[in-house]
């Protein structure tokens, strides 16, 4: 431990050298000037009204990627107008027609795997929250809502919005009207955080119209330039907002021997705006039989693996929630609501207040209700949460979750502990001005019947995060009685396989990534070298976990990569593990084991209508010996077309008193993109781990913005020892979005 204090003090003074590394230039940050028309805009894509004639232009971008330190090109032009209920925004995008790459027509693909361009908007003009809207050059269209953090774009939130594209010989061009009801904001300023970004996928290039530096994404919002209105931004229309839904269909249960049966369902989502910067959802009796399936992976560790949520009621404003903790330990984990012992449970209702207070407040208010099914009470679950801006980048934040069950007397005394979870916590997280030095200190403690002392998790670190180099460390310990009823925590379960039960420990960790990027003219657009350390106390301060990670990323100006990483570990296994599921091998043995393994990931050009991906690992893992390798291929039709294949071998060979083991992973996907508005994704997965096949195919039609017709149908088998059908089903769901 002695030598992870001199590792901070030694990151600390790198910090204070690199600090005058990128320093910025507020004369630098542009603007652009928008006056309100009186002219019709006919959204279609043909830039010929007047306004756009005699708008303010902005050119000139900046490169942003491979590199920031010259203009990019070929030209790309923005203008903004605006009028009582749309803010209007045109592109005239510079680029030879059999240049132009786009690789799908669904919605939300984001600028990484094709040519488009993309607005980005802070209202409020603070660099805490945003949106995010792009458009590809045939139109498929992305938005998102942009966190404090800008480490993601939430893509699941969804609005109304208007665009249409034309693609010309040597240019395409766009016209958006975003609805001012969309934006939640104070109608008190006249600047407006604004940046333009745009991928130039031929080149493999991005380029932003206010320079960035490379080490934050093209969406930051602490590098957007500015929006200077003309007059007050007039307030949006429509206040109200409700999307019904009804579905329907047949599903069968043969594992739980529940033969085939119809069903049905109806339901509402709606939004309220309480103010012109608080937005109140509402739900009742969601459906949410149109989401994706989740990507399984093979597990080889000893902990759960946190699967993310993809449910949209919970990802509007998520931030606000699901940030808190740190990636091992989130007191807030929304895939707890609607899930109970492993099992599905209905949720009955629920609401969701989020918003501004004022130009430094966000709080977030969320009450959802479940029911009682298959023996298992209804929960209500509350979470209460505010943030606090201080200073220019810097906030402090805070939550408190409770959930009740509604148990009845003989459950209050089988489960005493499942009558309540509760989980309260104050967070500081500091940003210098160009967001190059982060520091961070969180506390947190739990409730729960009967639980006293040693309920507290806290985390503490920093580090610099500069254009070339960058370096954090972070320490973060778990009490063993910490718990998270609607959260996700790793480390503290540890799971006993020769008494078959589960003792909770405490954890006491460190954690450092350092590396440095070198940026090549030529052949590379980037080389990174670089190292992450993990050090682990259990909860009697003794050596429980070491591992020390050196890796190399090669990313070539083609787009294809190589990645090089050579794990070292130290690992005292505190319990007898089982790797293998052969019940007649004995359990690997508690106590000390030290193993070592090379991994080699490669892919080709990713811009490409075939690309080769793949990775090979070997050496030790515990006291066997490892092999893993993967392989991918994708075929595509562009833009409507496409087919992927994934593949995943794992293979553990133990001394022989503790047997071998063998994982295959198969995974094909098939999507077709009939149109912008009709899309066909048929995904497949084949699990040995899970002892799971599983076949998902959806139809969406999306007949009117934000209204969409889905046919789903789903099949999970058993494949060992024979294969047997688990469930099954079709259904179909509908939903209308009206604005009132």
């Amino acid at each position: 431990m002695k030598g992870f204090y001199i590792l901070f003090l030694h990151i600390a003074s790198i910090t204070y050298t690199y600090s005058q590394e990128i320093k910025r230039d507020e004369n630098a940050r542009r603007s652009i000037s928008t006056f309100k028309t009186t002219e019709t805009i006919k959204l279609d894509g043909i830039l010929d009204e007047d306004v756009w004639k005699a708008a303010n232009k902005a050119q000139d971008f900046w490169m942003k990627f491979p590199n920031n330190t010259e203009k990019g090109s070929p030209a790309t032009e923005a203008m903004v107008t605006y009028d009582n209920k749309f803010l209007y925004v045109a592109y005239k995008i510079t680029v030879p027609k059999d240049k132009i790459i786009n690789q799908s027509l669904k919605r939300d693909q984001g600028l990484r795997g094709g040519d488009g361009i993309g607005i980005v908007l802070d209202p409020l003009n603070l660099k805490t929250n945003g949106f995010y809207f792009a458009v590809s050059p045939y139109n498929s269209q992305t938005e998102g809502q942009i966190g404090a953090t800008e480490e993601d774009i939430e893509f699941t939130w969804d609005n109304t919005w208007y665009s249409e594209t034309k693609i010309y010989d040597d240019y395409w061009t766009a016209e958006i009207a975003i609805p001012f009801s969309v934006l939640r904001y104070e109608n008190e300023g006249k600047v407006w955080g604004l940046n333009f970004v745009r991928a130039v996928r031929y080149k493999n290039e991005f380029h932003t119209w206010n320079n960035i530096p490379q080490q934050f994404p093209g969406t930051s919002l602490g590098y957007t330039g500015t929006l200077i209105w003309d007059d007050f931004p007039p307030q949006g229309g429509s206040k109200f907002v409700i999307n019904p839904y009804v579905t329907g269909g047949f599903t069968s249960d043969k594992e739980n021997n529940i033969e085939t049966k119809p069903q049905g369902n109806i339901g509402m989502d709606a939004k309220i705006a309480v103010s012109s910067n608080m937005n109140l959802d509402l739900t009742i009796n969601p459906d949410f039989s149109n989401v994706d399936v989740d990507v399984q992976v093979t597990n080889l560790t000893r902990f759960s693996v946190f699967f993310p949520e993809r449910r949209a009621f919970f990802l509007e404003n998520d931030d606000l929630f699901s940030s808190f903790g740190i990636p091992p330990v989130r007191p807030f984990y929304t895939r707890r609501i609607g899930s109970k012992n492993d099992q599905a449970v209905p949720i009955l209702f629920g609401a969701r207040l989020t918003g501004n207070l004022n130009k430094d407040l966000r709080i977030g208010a969320m009450n959802i209700q479940t029911g009682r099914k298959n023996g298992l009470s209804a929960d209500n679950f509350t979470t209460l949460t505010f943030t606090q801006k201080v200073l220019e980048r810097s906030q402090i934040k805070g939550y408190f979750i409770n959930r009740s069950a509604f148990q009845t007397d003989q459950e209050k005394m089988t489960n005493p502990l499942d009558a309540y979870g509760r989980n309260a916590g104050l967070e500081a997280n500091f940003s210098n001005k160009e967001g190059t030095i982060n520091a961070w200190a969180n506390g947190h403690q739990s409730f729960k019947p009967g639980s006293k002392g040693l309920n507290m998790f806290y985390n503490m670190g920093g580090g610099y995060f500069g254009q070339n180099f960058s370096s954090f460390i972070d320490h973060f310990a778990i009490d063993k009685d910490y718990y998270a009823d609607v959260g996700f925590v790793n480390r503290v379960e540890n799971y006993d396989a020769v008494r078959d039960t589960t003792i909770r420990r405490g954890t006491n960790s460190f954690y450092n990534e350092t590396s440095y990027t070198f940026r090549p003219k030529k052949t590379f657009n980037t080389i990174e070298l670089g190292t992450e350390n993990f050090y682990a106390l259990d909860d009697k301060n003794k050596t429980n976990e070491l591992s020390f990670k050196l890796f190399t990323d090669f990313a070539f100006k083609n787009s294809s990569s190589v990645t090089l990483t050579y794990d070292i570990n130290k690992v005292n296994l505190l319990y007898p593990f089982r790797f293998v599921d052969d019940e007649t091998k004995k359990p690997l043995d508690a106590g000390l084991y030290d193993f070592k393994f090379f991994t080699i990931r490669a892919s080709t050009d990713r811009r490409q209508n075939i690309i080769l991906g793949g990775s090979a690992a070997f050496g030790k893992y515990y006291s066997a010996d490892y092999q893993q390798y993967t392989a991918s291929l994708t075929l595509r039709k562009q833009p409507y077309v496409s087919f992927a294949m994934m593949a995943e071998y794992n293979n553990l060979v133990f001394p022989t008193e503790y047997g071998s083991q063998t994982f295959l992973l198969l995974a094909p996907q098939i999507e077709v993109n009939f149109s912008n508005k009709l899309f066909w994704t048929n995904f497949m997965q084949y699990n040995t781990q899970t002892n799971n096949f599983n076949i998902n195919s959806r139809l969406q039609y999306r007949y009117k913005p934000m209204s969409d017709f889905f046919l789903v149908y789903s099949d999970n088998y058993e494949i060992d020892p024979t294969i047997k059908n688990r469930n099954k089903g079709i259904v179909f769901k509908a939903n209308y979005w009206l604005n009132i």
